[in-house]
């Protein structure tokens, strides 16, 4: 069990946890589990992590499919630059894996921005906290949890 799932099972919150085989060879984890899960991409949320230039860590909530705007997120960040977090970093700030990091029960408290799409679904799919492992949850449920604010974090809103 991930810490993820961990802490939505002692708060006996409402959850599904999907668990397909995934593909070493695959380009994008998120893409890769919309497909095996047999949903709709937009419905699939990644989870990245960024530095801003105020040398603080946050975390960026957007559906697989899309692109985040690192500039749309440092301006809802209060920030003049936002750049992806070196990938040797991640496991040091979030306790998982890059490619399974959930959102949810990091090792560090990060602020959280979810892009305002995540409203359009009664359910959505995030990482679990490794590879091959999906959580189904409420979006008001994540939101929650992360303390998250929404944001549009992509150039071409869906």
């Amino acid at each position: 069990m991930t810490p993820a799932i961990t802490l939505l099972t002692r708060h006996k919150i409402s959850h599904e946890v999907i668990e397909f085989g995934h593909d070493p060879n695959a380009t994008s984890y998120g893409l890769e589990a919309a497909e095996k899960l047999g949903v709709d991409p937009a419905c699939v949320f990644k989870t990245l992590i960024c530095t801003l230039s105020t040398g603080q860590h946050v975390v960026a909530v957007l559906p697989v499919s899309y692109q985040l705007s690192l500039k749309k997120l440092a301006q809802s960040a209060g920030a003049k630059k936002a750049a992806m977090a070196h990938l040797s970093q991640i496991p040091g700030i979030t306790g998982y894996l890059p490619g399974g990091v959930s959102p949810l029960a990091q090792k560090k408290s990060l602020s959280t921005y979810v892009d305002t799409s995540i409203t359009r679904f009664a359910h959505i799919y995030v990482s679990g906290g490794k590879r091959g492992l999906d959580i189904g949850l409420s979006p008001q449920v994540l939101i929650s949890l992360t303390r998250a604010r929404q944001a549009v974090l992509i150039d071409d809103a869906p």
